[in-house]
């Protein structure tokens, strides 16, 4: 049995916690938030990947995981279908994974209000420095697995050449309860994967597990990604800067958006989107927005620390791979240390696994943003637009990469 330290408690830290404990090793989570954090989060897409990799934490909650959908619908600007296609998938949502994971862990496993300062590896180990109500506290343990988010502090310690790169738009976020909807809504949109383009933009929608998690008709919630151009300098700038005046370059949080932002994304959602999008726009309690970043690592492990999820590498939201990527992360962890023990040359057995997975999603990713800034400046043809929305984004590889256009080199 190792010690092994997990950083972060978030859906990645619970993965290869819940993992590595099954394994009988002897695993302990520091995560920096305090209280439930099962409000967190939106809409997810589940890919088989994520599946297999909640089983492998001795769950099997395939039937109860979250809203399944017939396939997906491009809609115009009047609310029409112009194209509906067959891709059964399976949407859940960030706060039910979290809730079912978080379970599964015994509660004295998962530490709250612990801030990680540094890590230092040592012949016999690794010793982990962290602030617990302003007391200096250390864990030793045999290795340390970092999942602890695009900003990283174990990353900006042992790689700080790699940083996030803004994208050049941002994601307007939310969702929206079923029962607010209006007959037309649902009729037309509710029930499917739904995607609309406007010039150099793009929504998509989906339904998810309401208040409670609860996934019955009625009771359901529909979870929207509406992806719009800023410029970086000012425009993001004024863009993060929340209601008060005070300017938040992480991001503003989902209560603090200014009032003016909120009215002009409506606004320009009845001026732009079908009324289907629209009306869930104007209904959605507190919807919110983020800036669009990936992460490109070139190295995600050293000696005995390793870094997971997106502290490893992010990809933009467009091939809905968050958590699945981690979900694989966590088992390819758990693999290689099945294989070699708790040690070093797992971790650099993870690497070479995972370095070029990691590297290809942030790519692709990359391709698919290209209808909101295109490489070159000049927009793509509509038909492509349109095709490479509702054909690419966020499919399941394993069921639907036959049908994929994308190429390993592209931009």
């Amino acid at each position: 049995m190792a010690r092994i330290l997990v950083i972060g408690g978030s859906l990645g830290g619970l993965f290869v916690a819940n993992m590595l404990q099954r394994d009988g090793h002897d695993v302990q989570v520091l995560e920096k938030v305090r209280g439930s954090m099962s409000g967190r989060g939106a809409g997810i897409v589940s890919h088989d990947v994520l599946v297999s990799a909640l089983e492998r934490s001795g769950l099997d909650v395939q039937a109860t995981l979250g809203v399944a959908v017939p396939g997906r619908v491009l809609l115009d600007q009047a609310g029409t279908g112009l194209i509906k296609i067959d891709m059964p998938q399976v949407l859940t949502s960030w706060s039910r994974l979290y809730q079912i994971l978080r379970a599964e862990l015994p509660s004295d496993r998962y530490l709250q209000g612990v801030s990680v300062t540094r890590v230092e590896e040592r012949d016999d180990g690794v010793q982990v420095f962290a602030s617990v109500d302003g007391k200096e506290t250390t864990w030793a343990a045999d290795v340390v697995v970092a999942c602890d988010g695009i900003r990283s502090r174990v990353r900006q310690q042992f790689f700080p050449q790699v940083q996030p790169q803004y994208g050049g738009y941002i994601a307007w976020r939310g969702v929206c309860d079923e029962s607010l909807l209006s007959d037309f809504t649902l009729r037309t949109l509710f029930d499917y994967f739904g995607f609309s383009v406007p010039p150099d933009e793009q929504i998509i929608g989906y339904p998810v597990a309401g208040s409670e998690n609860a996934t019955g008709r009625g009771h359901r919630a529909y979870n929207f990604v509406w992806y719009r151009p800023v410029s970086a300098g000012e425009d993001l700038k004024s863009m993060l800067t929340d209601g008060d005046g005070v300017h938040c370059p992480q991001g503003v949080p989902p209560n603090k958006v200014a009032w003016r932002q909120l009215a002009r994304m409506r606004e320009d959602g009845r001026r732009l989107l079908p009324p289907q999008f629209a009306e869930i726009l104007e209904k959605a309690p507190q919807p919110f927005f983020q800036p669009i970043f990936d992460l490109l690592s070139d190295a995600v492990s050293v000696g005995r620390i390793a870094l997971m999820g997106d502290a490893a590498f992010v990809a933009r939201p467009h091939i809905g791979m968050g958590v699945a990527k981690a979900a694989e992360d966590a088992v390819a962890i758990a693999d290689a240390i099945r294989v070699h023990g708790a040690n070093a040359a797992a971790l650099a057995a993870y690497a070479k696994l995972r370095l070029p997975a990691g590297r290809s999603a942030v790519q692709r990713a990359r391709w698919l943003g290209n209808y909101v800034k295109s490489s070159d400046g000049r927009a793509q043809p509509m038909a492509q637009r349109q095709h490479q929305a509702i054909y690419e984004t966020a499919i399941d590889l394993g069921r639907y990469g036959h049908q994929s256009t994308f190429i390993e080199n592209s931009p």
